[in-house]
C-alpha cells in the first residue's frame, strides 16, 4: 500500500492481463457480525483484510468473541447471543458505516455499557433514523454530541415491541440491514415486524443482508421493500464454514479500465455476473457505455467496445456505490452523463455528489449537480489538464480518478493521501500498475549520481519512499552479480562470461528502502565486505555482464516512478530523466562520515587511510574509459557537507515539484 502524501500517476495508454479482487467489505463485516452473535465457531473464508474489518474485528475481540485471524481466513467464536462484557466499553468505528451501524443495533438489543465513536467524519454522518427504529422497541441509546449522529452511548433495554418497528428507507440501506441482524435476538416471545417509511434506497444491498442472514438460519418473511418479518424464535445458526465473495464494488474499477483502455482485455477474479453484490449490475452500466463484457464462474473479461464511451441518463438506486466510478468514465463519453437518485453520497464517507464534481472540475470537465444527481459533460481531446485530486479520506474518490490518468492529453494526474484506499482496497494502486502500460518514455526517474560516500544511496532511498517510487542502487548490482556468481560456483574471469551475463539479466533483486534482498535473502551486509567489493571490479571488467547489467538496470523503470543512485545514470542509463541531481561532499567529510559508520560496526580504521582511499577511488571513477563519473550538462550540483539527510531530501523533492505542472 503507498502511505504517501500523494501519488502521481503518469499518462497511461492501455492494460491488460488478470487482477484478483479482495473480498467484499459489505459481506465480510456482515459475515463477522452474524459469526459473534451465533453459538459455536465459523470459519470464515477470503475475508477482506482492510481498515473497516480491522475496527470490527477489533470491536469484536473487545466483546468477548474468540478471534483467530490467519492471513484471510478468520474464525470467530461467537457470543451466542448474550452479553459477554459486564464493564463500560468504548468502541472505536473509525469511519465504517458496515460496522457502526450493525453493531449499534445489535447492542442496543443485548444491552451493557457501551460507547461508540469514530473519527470526525463518522460523527458526521447519519444514524438518528436507525436509533428512532432503536428507542421504538425499548432500547436505551443516546446522543453525546450533536442529536442523530455519533458518538452513541448504549445502555440496558426494556424491550416492548406492541407495533411494527418503523425506519425511512431513503437515507441508508445500512440502517435496515441494522435492524434486520439485530432483531433475531429479540424474537423469543414474539415475531418482529418492520416497516420501510418512503422509499427503500440501495435495494441490493438489503439482498446481500438477507442472503448471508438465509446462511446463518434466519429466513426473514417480507412484503415487496416495505414490510419485513422476523418470524418468533429465530435463532442464528453458525454455517460451520463460509467464504467471502470478492468485492463487486471494487470490480466496477477494472470493469471500467477494461472499457477505456484495453482492447486485449482485463480478466477480473473473484466474482462473476452471478453474484449476490447488487454492484455487479455496474457490468450493465459498462455495456450501456459500449462495454464488452463476457462472465464465467467467478470472473469477468473485460474489453473496449464502442469508443468513445456512449452517454448515459442512468437511475443509480441500484448501485450506489460503483456509479461513482460511471462520473469519471462519463469524461470519456460522447455526450454528457447524467447519474440520478444518487442523494445517499452525500452522507457517506464524504459529501461524494460535491466530491465528484469539484475533482472532474480541476480536471477540465463542465459538471452541474443537484440534490441527487450529478451531469458530467466529456472532456475532449486538447482541453484536459493536469491537476492535483484531493480524496476527502474516501477510498473510492481515489480509485475513481486514477481512470484519469488514460486521457487523451498524456497530462499526468496526482492522486493525494493514496492511502485512504485501504478502507476497502489495500492494494488497489499495485493492482492497476500490474495491468496498465505507460505512455513511451513517461515513467517519471529522478538519477542521483555522485562520489563514494558521498551519501546518495541514502538520499535517493528517501525520496523514493517518499514519492511512493521504486529504488534504484546501481553498484549494489555489480556486487550482488559477484555475489550471485560465487554462490553459482563460476569462475569471475572471461571463461564464465556468458554465464555470469545471463545471471546478472534475471538478478532476483529487491530494494526495499535501504535493505538489499538476493532471491528472499536479506545480502545488505553481505554485500559490503571487502571481497563483495573485489569480486564486483572482477565481474565489471567482463563486457557482457556490464551489457546485461544495463538491460537489469532499465527493468527498474516501472510505475509509478524511479529513483536511482549511482555513477553513471544521468550521463549513461538514464539521459533522459527529467531530473538529475549530482551529489557531492569534500573528501574529508565523506571520509569522517565513512569513518563513523565503520566505527559503529566495529571495524578499526584510520581516518587518514579513508581519505586517501577515497581520493583514489575518485581519481579511478573519473578516468575510467567506460562510463566514468562526471556530471550530466543538465544535473542540479547539491553538495551536502554541511547538510542533514532530511534538508537533502527536502532539497530534491523541492527540485521534484518544481518539475510537475500541478
Amino acid at each position: 500500500m503507498y502511505a504517501t502524501t500523494f501519488l502521481d500517476l503518469p499518462p497511461l495508454d492501455h492494460a491488460s492481463g488478470p487482477v484478483t479482487l479482495p473480498g467484499s467489505k459489505s459481506i465480510s463485516n456482515r459475515v463477522l457480525l452474524l459469526s459473534a452473535l451465533c453459538e459455536g465457531t465459523t470459519h470464515i473464508h477470503d475475508l477482506l483484510d482492510s481498515d473497516d474489518t480491522r475496527v470490527m474485528l477489533q470491536a469484536l475481540r473487545q466483546l468477548g468473541c474468540g478471534v483467530d485471524v490467519q492471513g484471510t481466513s478468520v474464525t470467530v467464536t461467537g457470543l451466542g447471543g448474550r452479553a459477554a462484557h459486564q464493564h463500560p466499553l468504548t468502541l472505536f468505528m473509525g469511519n465504517a458505516g458496515t460496522a457502526m451501524r450493525p453493531l449499534t443495533a445489535a447492542l442496543a438489543v443485548l444491552g451493557g455499557d457501551y460507547t461508540l465513536q469514530g473519527v470526525p467524519r463518522m460523527h458526521e454522518r447519519p444514524i438518528g433514523d436507525l436509533v428512532d427504529g432503536l428507542r421504538q422497541m425499548g432500547c436505551q441509546v443516546d446522543y453525546l454530541g450533536v442529536e442523530g449522529y455519533p458518538p452513541l452511548h448504549i445502555g440496558q433495554p426494556t424491550l416492548h415491541i406492541p407495533h411494527p418497528i418503523q425506519v425511512r428507507g431513503d437515507v441508508s440501506s445500512q440502517f435496515l440491514t441494522a435492524l434486520l441482524m439485530a432483531l433475531p435476538l429479540a424474537t423469543t416471545q414474539q415475531a418482529i415486524t418492520i416497516e420501510v417509511v418512503g422509499e427503500l434506497i440501495s435495494k441490493p444491498y438489503i439482498d446481500i443482508t438477507l442472503n448471508l442472514l438465509a446462511r446463518y438460519g434466519i429466513q426473514v418473511q417480507r412484503d415487496g421493500w416495505a414490510r419485513f418479518t422476523l418470524p418468533q424464535g429465530s435463532q442464528y445458526k453458525s454455517p460451520g464454514e463460509i467464504h467471502v465473495e470478492a468485492d463487486a464494488s471494487s470490480a466496477s474499477y477494472f470493469i471500467a479500465l477494461g472499457a477505456l483502455a484495453s482492447e486485449r482485455g482485463v480478466r477480473i477474479h473473484g466474482v462473476g455476473a452471478d453474484s449476490i453484490q447488487g454492484d455487479i449490475r455496474f457490468m450493465d452500466a459498462a455495456q450501456a457505455m459500449g462495454a464488452h463484457i463476457t462472465s464465467g464462474p467467478n470472473w469477468l473479461d473485460v474489453q473496449r467496445g464502442a469508443w468513445p464511451l456512449k452517454a448515459l441518463d442512468l437511475d443509480c438506486n441500484h448501485i450506489p456505490d460503483a456509479a461513482m466510478t460511471l462520473a469519471v468514465m462519463a469524461l470519456y463519453a460522447d455526450g454528457p452523463t447524467t447519474l440520478r437518485n444518487i442523494g445517499s453520497w452525500r452522507v457517506k464517507e464524504t459529501d461524494r455528489i460535491a466530491a465528484m464534481a469539484t475533482e472532474c472540475r480541476k480536471l477540465g470537465a463542465t459538471v452541474d449537480e443537484g440534490p441527487d444527481w450529478l451531469r458530467v459533460h466529456p472532456l475532449p481531446a486538447g482541453q484536459w489538464r493536469a491537476a492535483s485530486l484531493h480524496t476527502y479520506d474516501d477510498h473510492r474518490v481515489a480509485m475513481c480518478f486514477s481512470l484519469a490518468a488514460f486521457n487523451p492529453d498524456a497530462v499526468p494526474v496526482r492522486i493525494e493521501d493514496p492511502a485512504c484506499v485501504a478502507k476497502t482496497f489495500p492494494d488497489y494502486f499495485e493492482t492497476l500498475f500490474s495491468v496498465t502500460t505507460p505512455r513511451a518514455g513517461r515513467v517519471p526517474v529522478i538519477c542521483i549520481d555522485g562520489p563514494t560516500a558521498s551519501g546518495k544511496g541514502t538520499l535517493a532511498s528517501r525520496v523514493a519512499q517518499a514519492l511512493g517510487y521504486h529504488y534504484l542502487d546501481s553498484g549494489a548490482l555489480y556486487r550482488l552479480t559477484g555475489l550471485a556468481a560465487v554462490r553459482a560456483g563460476l569462475q569471475l574471469d572471461s571463461s564464465d562470461e556468458v554465464r555470469i551475463a545471463d545471471l546478472a539479466r534475471t538478478l532476483p533483486v529487491r530494494f526495499d528502502g535501504e535493505q538489499i534482498w538476493l532471491d528472499q535473502v536479506d545480502v545488505s551486509e553481505a554485500i559490503r565486505t571487502e571481497e563483495a567489493g573485489m569480486n564486483a571490479s572482477k565481474v565489471s571488467a567482463l563486457p557482457a555482464v556490464r551489457a546485461a547489467l544495463v538491460e537489469l538496470q532499465h527493468s527498474f523503470c516501472r510505475l509509478p516512478g524511479l529513483v536511482a543512485d549511482g555513477r553513471d545514470m544521468g550521463t549513461v542509463i538514464f539521459p533522459s530523466a527529467p531530473l538529475k541531481v549530482f551529489l557531492t561532499a569534500g573528501a574529508a567529510e565523506r571520509a569522517e562520515r565513512r569513518h563513523k559508520q565503520l566505527i559503529s560496526k566495529g571495524f578499526s580504521v584510520k581516518l587518514d587511510d579513508l581519505r586517501a582511499d577515497l581520493e583514489a577511488r575518485d581519481a579511478r571513477d573519473r578516468n575510467r574509459s567506460v562510463a566514468p563519473l562526471v556530471t550530466a550538462q543538465d544535473a542540479l550540483q547539491l553538495d551536502n557537507s554541511s547538510l542533514s539527510i532530511e534538508a537533502s531530501v527536502e532539497q530534491v523533492l523541492s527540485w521534484w515539484q518544481d518539475r510537475q505542472p500541478f
